[in-house]
């Protein structure tokens, strides 16, 4: 009798036992991702972490989203993740001239890292192999908005030589270059004159720099009634808009085209009054999110790796289709 309770008690210890390895082990196979941006607090990223956190509740895999402004907090995320059990991240980094950084990092920790939206570039300048990237083709949606400034300057009646472009730039980031390159390009391309391009350097992506970028500019070349406004993002676009409201310029004298498609554009086109921003060639940060959260994790769950490099395509969105277009892209 003592031997079968003893051989009983010994059975449910091991069944405890390997139920508690059963456990640990499970969790140890749980994957968890991280989803680092330069900007947590613009609309464009909120709705990338934000999708990428819901598609892995879909897909049974954690999300730790986090936020890193500059080289020194993007390496004190990798860390914390690393201390987290993070298996990889992906990330939209501050300077894509960190790369080597942040991939030296990553590796230290055996993490798979995937970019989205700007792409790590080597000490040459050159893009990084072997670092996955999903983003836009810079230099086709700077057409696109090329392209909606030209084709909206003839609707207005407008003559390009009397038309000053205020063209926002940010030199230091290779994805602003391309845009703003492509715009200017179409617009050559339509007619306009070279001489009537104006440039206005920004020291950040956001509406304050755009803002204090613009206005010197509208201030030195204030002979020009009409203004077009272009830019890296529409937030830009949106700080250019708003000096022009101060200098005094109407909203029908001003046609700024965006990129992107998030919270700020909405928030324009909803205003009771049209402003001066006329659009945004919107792209699906929410598409941007899902799919690349779910390429790392296909990578480190299955073993298959993501494609090199992924570019997607933009949609025109203005006041009269923003709700439309907003559905379609699942913005």
């Amino acid at each position: 009798m003592k031997l079968t309770m003893t051989l009983t008690r010994l059975a449910l210890s091991s069944a405890i036992m390997l139920a508690s390895l059963g456990s640990v082990q499970a969790q140890e196979d749980e994957v968890k991702i991280g989803f680092i941006v330069k900007k947590p607090e613009q609309a464009w990223f909120i709705n990338e972490q934000r999708a990428a956190t819901e598609l892995g509740e879909e897909l049974g895999f954690d999300v730790v989203r986090l936020g890193g402004e500059d080289g020194q907090e993007v390496l004190s995320a990798i860390d914390n993740l690393y201390a987290q059990g993070a298996d990889g991240f992906v990330i939209c980094p501050p300077d894509v001239r960190l790369g080597p950084a942040i991939m030296n990092r990553a590796n230290q920790y055996g993490m798979k890292v995937v970019t989205v939206d700007d792409q790590f570039v080597n000490s040459s300048g050159e893009p990084m192999e072997g670092v996955p990237h999903l983003g836009m083709s810079g230099y086709k949606i700077g057409q696109q908005v090329g392209d909606a400034i030209a084709a909206e300057m003839e609707a207005r009646g407008w003559n390009p030589e009397e038309v000053a472009a205020l063209r926002i730039t940010n030199n230091e980031l290779p994805t602003a270059v391309e845009r703003t390159d492509g715009a200017t390009e179409a617009l050559l391309a339509s007619g306009f004159p070279e001489d009537n391009i104006f440039d206005a350097p920004q020291q950040n992506s956001d509406t304050a720099s755009a803002f204090s970028a613009a206005s010197p500019v509208l201030s030195q070349y204030g002979d020009y009634e009409h203004w077009i406004i272009y830019a890296l993002n529409e937030e830009s676009v949106l700080g250019g808009v708003r000096a022009t409201e101060q200098y005094g310029l109407a909203a029908e004298n001003v046609i700024g085209v965006g990129i992107n498609g998030s919270g700020a554009a909405f928030a324009e086109f909803s205003r009771d009054n049209p402003t001066g921003f006329h659009g945004t060639v919107a792209v699906s940060s929410t598409m941007h999110g899902r799919q690349t959260a779910e390429d790392l994790y296909r990578w480190i769950s299955e073993d298959q790796e993501p494609p090199a490099n992924t570019e997607t395509s933009g949609t025109l969105m203005t006041r009269d289709n923003w709700q439309e277009v907003r559905e379609e892209l699942g913005l």
